[in-house]
């Protein structure tokens, strides 16, 4: 998934304080939770080594409330001045958890990355919509749109119409012409509605539309979307612009549109990663193999599985993080492109000034974010993944490491 927002991380001088929080406010308590939760984790950076200034600025940012209701967790990134990072997470962590380190536990951010949907969400009825976006720094600011035709209401049947005489055929005859006059500025607010829904598509370019409200105005903006952007709309329902909406049910339904997103975006890497993986060509798994294709630029996506820690001294928790590649670490250089299992390695290419060792799924998400490429978190048994990691790729070449059965099916000493 899009990681731009974690680049501006990659090279910035640290130390970094990373925190994992549940962030579910409950209806007894309240702000009451976050701030217990905060608290354990407070003590446990300060105990590593986190000043002050940085643990300040991060209870402002943790015990500020945000736009998300139900269960929900948080990811903070910050350092010396200031937090860097405030995401929002659709599941909340078990165990909160504190890192004080020289660089980031990208780990958490990747998680974050994996969840977010840059969503545009429309409400409309049959005067016109607000839209908001919903990406990397939350829901932006609501911007309103009027439609232009205000002769939206209908005569009562048996009443006086504009125009029309008393009674008899003339007050039907009036009545009809209204009506007639009505459903034409609908049917035209409906086109300027979609009209404006395709501008905002085109300037913030969003992974879905969210349309919900009026039901007749929503069918009939779907209808006049045009194909690209219908594509990617998805009706909603309970929402509105008005008073009397039932936000709970909406919500649920706003969070069940987006959670179908999300495991079809997560599908679609997935099979391109086990189709690469079955002819051999177009994918990779194994930190040998993901660092051979991350030191070469080509990796479209990176793969982790859920269960990929750090090295446990990195990770504050009841029982720490472990994973595969808990323990193992690599090594990287100043640019993107330089990463490596050993540190002769990056001599070898060149690099032998600002070359340092990190835990290996740091070093990996370092590399991805840094030459551009995407993220996905792989739910346990969901792909076969060698080490817990694997790679899409960009092109491949006769250079380019090759999956064998005897690697997927991880019988090593068939290869020996």
């Amino acid at each position: 998934m899009k990681t731009d927002w974690i680049k501006p991380l990659i090279g910035h001088p640290g130390p970094f304080a990373t925190i994992y929080l549940d962030a579910t406010r409950s209806a007894e308590a309240g702000d009451k939770d976050v701030a217990g939760r905060w608290k354990a984790v407070r003590r446990s950076l300060a105990q590593q080594g986190a000043p002050d200034s940085v643990l300040d600025a991060v209870e402002d940012a943790a015990l500020r409330p945000i736009r998300k209701v139900g269960a929900h967790g948080r990811v903070i990134i910050a350092d010396g001045s200031g937090v860097l990072v405030d995401k929002a997470l659709h599941t909340a962590p078990t165990v909160a958890t504190g890192v004080w380190h020289a660089v980031p536990a990208l780990l958490h951010a990747a998680l974050a990355a994996d969840e977010e949907v840059t969503a545009l969400k429309v409400a409309v009825d049959r005067t016109g919509a607000d839209l908001r976006l919903m990406g990397a720094r939350g829901w932006d600011a609501r911007r309103t749109f009027e439609a232009p035709h205000d002769d939206i209401s209908k005569v009562a049947p048996g009443g006086s119409s504009r125009g029309g005489a008393a009674g008899g055929g003339g007050d039907r005859g009036g009545q009809s012409a209204v009506d007639a006059r009505v459903e034409d500025s609908l049917a035209r607010n409906a086109e300027a509605v979609a009209r404006e829904v395709e501008k905002a598509v085109a300037e913030e370019r969003p992974e879905i539309v969210l349309l919900y409200g009026d039901a007749r105005t929503v069918r009939a903006v779907k209808t006049a979307l045009v194909r690209p952007v219908a594509e990617l709309t998805v009706e909603v329902a309970g929402g509105g612009r008005g008073a009397g909406v039932h936000e709970g049910a909406f919500h649920e339904n706003l969070e069940d549109a987006l959670d179908s997103y999300r495991e079809k975006r997560r599908e679609v890497v997935l099979a391109e990663l086990r189709q690469g993986q079955g002819r051999e060509q177009g994918a990779v798994s194994g930190v040998d193999d993901v660092v051979a294709v991350l030191s070469r630029g080509q990796v479209k996506e990176l793969v982790l599985n859920e269960d990929v820690g750090y090295d446990g001294a990195l990770v504050v928790g009841a029982d720490g993080a472990r994973g595969p590649l808990s323990g193992r670490t690599l090594w990287i250089g100043p640019d993107p492109l330089a990463i490596a299992l050993s540190r002769s390695s990056l001599a070898d290419a060149g690099y032998t000034d600002g070359v340092e060792e990190l835990p290996a799924a740091i070093a990996l998400m370092r590399a991805a974010v840094g030459q551009d490429a995407g993220l996905t978190v792989a739910p346990e048994g969901a792909v076969d993944l060698i080490d817990g990691v694997g790679a899409t790729l960009r092109w491949h070449d006769g250079a380019t490491p090759q999956e064998v059965a005897a690697t997927m099916s991880r019988d090593q000493d068939l290869l020996r």
